[in-house]
């Protein structure tokens, strides 16, 4: 049964139970506005058959329904093998919660370990936690974590992160009261590190960046002398790309959202976390630990915890008391699933085929690339005599779903599109892109 009905006799039980006679007087204190924002959908007394078929109707309504997503900046259209969602719908991943209690929690607790192995082999980093919110609030707490660290009050942060990241970071370091210093991009869309700031906690850089644009790590740790390094990585990427941990990264964050998550109208998402074992006391969130019990048996355990709610109380590291559990267990499936040879020829299927299509663009009269950077699998393509919001409708009456050119504008780069390219693209697919974007249909 998807759901169980309380018959009237039910409801009328248990709201003298509380001390209610109905259930408007029950939810009275909420205010007129936010009712009046809901509208039922008066729907008539129906078998669950009959519901299911009219909402369906009404699903299949929605304005894009079959259209090709051409849709980036953080969130991506991957293929998710079906064997991904067998096995993280199985009842007991659904019904495990808590594993503060490893004698009852011993399933929960493997998986968080072995989703923070593998986060540590795939950017290079010592320690990995067990997951955060997003990737936007991994970001954050980076940058909180790098100012308990050194406590200077200021952090670089390169101007092309993704807009979202950026407002997450705003607002958190807005209320720590941390000034943030922006870093320009060059006309290759990478940070312009010929100058970095001085007295700085750290410096946030993003690679690939919020135009695709890979960035070049090597050397810059050690240009920072004792100020952090920050990357924001996309993790499928590193399938191909060397990690950063390799560059001497302190603190690597990414979304993880690719390693198996749908799209989902933008979540639930998986914030990845992941830093040197000489900054674990400063590590947000929660660790699983590995040990063995008094009869040598493997066993494992809570090993870090620094939470408000527990004994560290205001001097927590971190106010987010929880992980994304089901989400990292989902990207723990995922990877064991494809192993290292298949994250590989993932990687290398998105970026051949962004740039075969970036390539037949690049040819085409009236278009360009932004960037000269080497990228991922999205890129930054403008129109030398047009609109690029028309040019988006265009693609739009064409099937494909491309975001509006306000996400560029807002990161300084006026009348341009970004377009993502995932494995689940085909040459068919790419080739009417080219298509459209050339006149033909």
């Amino acid at each position: 049964m998807r759901y169980i009905p309380n018959a009237d006799a039910d409801r009328q039980a248990m709201l003298r139970e509380i001390g209610r006679s109905s259930i408007d007087e029950l939810f009275a204190d909420i205010p007129q506005s936010v009712i009046d924002a809901y509208r039922p959908l008066n729907l008539p007394p129906r078998s669950e058959l009959e519901v299911f078929d009219e909402l369906t109707r009404l699903a299949n309504a929605n304005e894009a329904p079959g259209r090709v997503p051409l849709l980036g900046g953080g969130v991506y259209d991957h293929y998710v093998p079906r064997a991904v969602h067998h096995l993280t719908s199985r009842s007991e991943f659904y019904t495990a919660y808590t594993p503060y209690q490893p004698e009852i929690s011993q399933g929960t607790l493997t998986v968080m370990f072995e989703f923070q192995t593998m986060i540590s082999e795939l950017t290079g980093m010592e320690i990995a936690n067990a997951s955060m919110y997003d990737g936007a609030t991994a970001l954050a707490e980076a940058v909180l974590m790098a100012e308990r660290i050194r406590k200077r009050g200021r952090i670089a942060v390169a101007a092309n992160l993704f807009s979202h990241d950026r407002r997450v970071v705003n607002t958190y370091a807005w209320a720590a009261g941390i000034e943030l210093v922006d870093v320009p991009f060059t006309s290759a869309g990478r940070s312009d590190l010929a100058r970095l700031p001085e007295g700085i906690s750290a410096l946030v850089i993003q690679s690939p960046n919020a135009f695709g644009v890979i960035e070049a790590l090597d050397g810059l740790k050690a240009r920072l002398g004792d100020a952090l390094l920050i990357v924001a990585t996309y993790p499928l990427a590193l399938g191909i790309l060397e990690p950063p941990g390799a560059f001497g990264a302190d603190i690597v964050v990414g979304e993880g959202q690719c390693l198996g998550l749908p799209m989902g109208y933008g979540g639930p998402l998986l914030g990845l976390f992941a830093t040197k074992k000489e900054h674990l006391r400063q590590l947000p969130g929660r660790v699983s630990g590995r040990t063995v019990d008094v009869d040598g048996r493997l066993g494992y355990t809570m090993t870090a915890q620094t939470r408000e709610q527990h004994i560290r109380r205001e001097k927590a590291t971190s106010n987010i008391c929880t992980n994304s559990a089901h989400c990292a267990l989902t990207a723990t499936v995922y990877l064991a699933s494809i192993g290292a040879g298949g994250l590989r020829q993932v990687a290398l299927l998105n970026l051949e085929k962004a740039h075969y299509l970036a390539t037949k663009i690049a040819k085409l009269r009236g278009y360009s690339l932004v960037f000269e950077g080497p990228f991922f699998n999205e890129f930054v393509v403008r129109p030398s005599d047009g609109d690029a919001d028309a040019l988006r409708e265009r693609l739009e009456a064409g099937g494909f779903l491309v975001e509006s050119s306000q996400a560029m504008a807002d990161l300084g780069v006026p009348n341009a599109l970004r377009l993502a390219v995932t494995e689940r693209r085909t040459r068919a697919e790419l080739d009417r892109v080219v298509d459209i974007l050339g006149g033909k249909r």
